[in-house]
């Protein structure tokens, strides 16, 4: 790594406020959702979800946005890209991130729809499922993209979930282009499987043309590859890519880098309230200790630990600093 960047890292993805609630199982099948998954909604069906929520918590959210969080929390230098609307809940999220000490200059929408949100219904397994109204943040476009951060960050990190919309999908396309040409790293994360399912071809060929590092969980990994063996996932995705960080849940992670794998075990758990989170916390643990030069099964054992946090208790950022995960 080189030291001569502003930022360590820097990521572009969707800019969303997360609504969270507790639900039952029978609450899911009555309005149609798929337990666990991420379900893209429209404005409509945000306001019919919403109304028939349980109590709910409000938190800033979106996946990219998450991980930096969480990387700042641990004392690293972070900028963020994502596009919300001049609305409460845009200023809400502007102030969440900043005030967790992550750079955040985009635009506010000025006209158009109002500030993404996601609501997040948590089983009682703590399992989440996720109603997405993306709002403002698939207004991002090519020109929202900084180039001067991209250039002076040691790592764009990239949310797959912004492959839903064109414009958004050029700003990553743009995002890239600028990294590479900067010399820059370029990670990716792969979002969701459902996300995978949608746009396997463009991150096959993202994968194996621009990512230098790529991040997703045992589902999206063998989505990808269209295979049913985790193993035979694996054996397909080393070849494409310098450095794969595969999560597993309580299983812990994988991480393979040419001919060397290792298997690395989950952080141990207080207490399992809400999983809403726990890959992007995950990602922030290991990028930081990449950043910083750590071999790669202490980024790994990091990121685990960072998971373990994020997800004993609801929301999908850090409950207060995490920079005591460093010193333990």
């Amino acid at each position: 790594m080189t030291d001569d960047a502003k930022y360590e890292l820097a990521a572009i993805g969707n800019a969303l406020v997360d609504v969270l609630a507790h639900a039952s199982d029978a609450f899911l099948v009555a309005e149609g959702m798929a337990k666990g998954n991420m379900t893209l909604i429209d404005e409509n069906r945000a306001q019919s979800v919403y109304d028939k929520m349980p109590a709910a918590v409000e938190s800033s959210g979106g996946s990219a946005a998450n991980t930096l969080a969480g990387f700042a929390s641990l004392g690293g230098k972070a900028a963020f890209m994502g596009k919300v609307a001049d609305d409460q809940l845009g200023k809400v999220f502007i102030h969440d991130l900043k005030a967790q000490g992550v750079h955040y200059g985009t635009a506010p929408l000025q006209n158009g729809p109002e500030t993404g949100r996601c609501l997040i219904l948590v089983t009682p397994d703590a399992q989440r499922t996720m109603n997405t109204f993306l709002g403002a943040s698939v207004e991002l476009g090519p020109d929202d993209v900084n180039e001067d951060i991209i250039k002076q960050s040691k790592i764009v990190y990239l949310e797959g979930y912004l492959f839903d919309k064109p414009e958004a999908k050029e700003a990553f396309r743009r995002s890239a282009k600028i990294a590479n040409e900067a010399g820059r790293k370029i990670a990716l994360t792969l979002s969701d499987g459902f996300c995978v399912d949608r746009h396997r071809d463009d991150f096959r060929a993202l994968v194996e043309d621009h990512v230098d590092i790529l991040f997703a969980n045992e589902e999206e990994i063998m989505s990808l590859y269209e295979v049913d063996d985790f193993e035979d996932a694996v054996a397909a995705v080393r070849s494409h890519c310098g450095l794969v960080v595969i999560t597993r849940g309580s299983k812990g992670s994988v991480v393979l880098e040419g001919d060397n794998r290792y298997d690395v075990a989950a952080a141990p758990l207080k207490e399992l309230v809400d999983t809403t989170g726990a890959g992007d916390a995950f990602a922030a643990g290991f990028l930081y200790g990449h950043v910083k030069g750590w071999d790669l099964e202490e980024c790994a054992k990091l990121g685990s630990k960072a998971a373990s946090e994020v997800i004993s208790h609801m929301g999908p950022r850090p409950d207060g600093n995490l920079q005591h995960l460093l010193a333990a």
